[in-house]
């Protein structure tokens, strides 16, 4: 065969006959070999031995990873949801495994995302509570975040939603290891038409470190769940060739909640229905192309949520189902969100995990899957692949895990047994009068509560009269974790919390 001109040769044309007759015979010698010890069943069928000698490593996975804002643990119907709106998140269930003991580390927006991207408890790296446009701190640069891990092993990075980890143009995810960016820099309500507080200033939509938009719109969040989509099609389009981790932080459901044309009414349940259609539309639709692109079988793909719903908003908030209460408390359904995650031929289908596990877990079990380092400074997480692709369904023994709110140790959990120390807690004290307008909360106090999970999972029942064994248990457990990380409850000052990056006062 000749190409413009010049004769091509196969690749043993290419060496000298000498060489390929001591090639020849190498690959005869190692047939004989390899047919003797296993009896051939080494060499497939009508397949040369030449290709066997010489396959590839199998390529690393991609992965996508979907973070909701605000979508409670009842808002998918895989999760007992009852709307029927989300057809894809269950085909992904049904076709994976889904996880219904995964916490985030604080039920709120900038503290969880920092937990999720470090692998460690929000306050080991300082960041506490929704951070503010202007803000003056922001995720450490010091801090290893799954993105930048991922790119030490060859991936390609890319962020398409709401950031919330620091606004200032020094600590956006080009920062932090994301090769490209669009999107929020913080939470869709901190915008002049909030419906409380009117200081915020004008909310910017950002592409890479540039002001794509200088002041988002009413019209312009209608998109926002489409443009992200979008984006990251685009994206896996251009990295189809090569590994890429794509992490698509929707800014929805959390108020104000917006739909696009295709979606808004289209429900007949009401605008929060039709707002989680189009985040189910965002998965099916980044299926499909990894569908296309042949990649199906070679993408991890997994779908949680920040927190749990925002209850004082009403119809415009989702569900926590049997937990009890929600978004900005440490009872299960501020902290207890869904997780779903699929991988064709690698996660069995139709799983279902009870184990207790966290958005600190990701970044270890990610990297560690990929074969890349973990970070060298303390992360809190643990490697879940075993559970994930359904190798074993519980942890050896019972885990332990911290309920931090801001600064203070609100719970401890071990196994089925979670421990609450006395502390106030917020709880929606009135009705919505108007769609987008919050209900009132009023501050509520509990004292010291043990709740036995596996049979009271709405934390109703305090039975730590009944356990002293346990409680005291738990207690000392809660004095290990106070000694690093302070609890503002017990006047304990941390001492092995990291400090969060400071933005420069910038001159005038």
């Amino acid at each position: 065969m000749q190409t413009a001109g010049v004769a091509t040769t196969s690749w043993q044309e290419r060496l000298s006959p000498e060489l390929f007759g001591l090639r020849a015979g190498a690959i005869w010698i190692a047939s004989l070999v390899l047919f003797s010890v296993t009896g051939g069943a080494l060499l497939r069928a009508a397949e040369p031995v030449e290709a066997v000698l010489t396959e590839e490593k199998p390529r690393v996975p991609n992965i996508v990873l979907f973070f909701a804002d605000d979508l409670g643990y009842a808002d998918l119907g895989c999760f007992g949801g009852a709307a029927g709106v989300t057809p894809n998140l269950d085909r992904m269930a049904s076709e994976g495994i889904r996880f219904t003991d995964f916490h985030v580390s604080q039920a709120v927006c900038s503290a969880s995302r920092s937990s999720l991207l470090t692998g460690c408890y929000s306050n080991r790296v300082s960041i506490q509570g929704a951070l503010g446009p202007g803000s003056k701190t922001g995720l450490a640069l010091s801090e290893d975040t799954i993105a930048e891990l991922l790119k030490r092993s060859g991936y390609a990075t890319a962020i398409y939603g709401k950031w919330h980890l620091g606004d200032d143009p020094g600590l956006l995810p080009a920062a932090q290891g994301f090769d490209d960016y669009f999107g929020l820099p913080y939470s869709n309500d901190m915008w002049p038409f909030h419906p409380t507080a009117k200081n915020f200033p004008e909310l910017p939509l950002i592409d890479g470190t540039d002001v794509k938009i200088k002041a988002v719109t009413p019209e312009d969040q209608k998109n926002l769940t489409r443009w992200y989509t979008e984006h990251a099609v685009d994206f896996i389009d251009k990295h189809a060739d090569s590994p890429f981790f794509v992490y698509v932080p929707h800014s929805m459901p959390h108020v104000p909640i917006y739909a696009s044309k295709d979606f808004e009414g289209k429900t007949g349940k009401g605008l929060h229905a039709d707002v989680i259609a189009e985040i189910d539309w965002s998965v099916g639709t980044i299926l499909k192309k990894l569908s296309d692109e042949g990649l199906d079988d070679n993408t991890l793909v997994i779908f949680t949520s920040d927190n749990g719903p925002w209850l004082s908003y009403g119809p415009h908030a989702g569900s926590a189902g049997p937990l009890r209460e929600g978004k900005g408390t440490s009872w299960e359904g501020g902290t207890r969100v869904p997780f779903v995650a699929r991988w064709p031929g690698k996660i069995p289908a139709g799983k279902t995990c009870d184990a207790l596990t966290g958005t600190i877990d990701l970044l270890p079990t990610l990297v560690q899957l990929v074969g890349g380092q973990l970070p060298e400074r303390k992360i809190d997480g643990k490697d879940i692949g075993d559970l994930l692709f359904a190798k074993k369904m519980d942890w050896d023994e019972p885990r332990t895990y911290y309920y931090y709110w801001i600064g203070e140790l609100q719970a401890v959990r071990q196994g089925d047994w979670k421990l609450h120390f006395p502390h106030t807690y917020r709880t929606v004290a009135g009705e919505v009068k108007e769609p987008g307008q919050p209900a009132p909360y009023r501050e509520e106090k509990i004292e010291l509560a043990l709740y036995n999970l596996a049979e009271d999972l709405g934390e109703k029942e305090n039975v730590a009269s009944k356990n002293p064994e346990m409680v005291r248990k738990l207690e000392l457990q809660a004095e290990v974790m106070r000694n690093e990380l302070g609890d503002s409850l017990t006047g304990k000052m941390p001492a092995a919390a990291r400090a969060a990056a400071m933005v420069k006062k910038k001159k005038d």
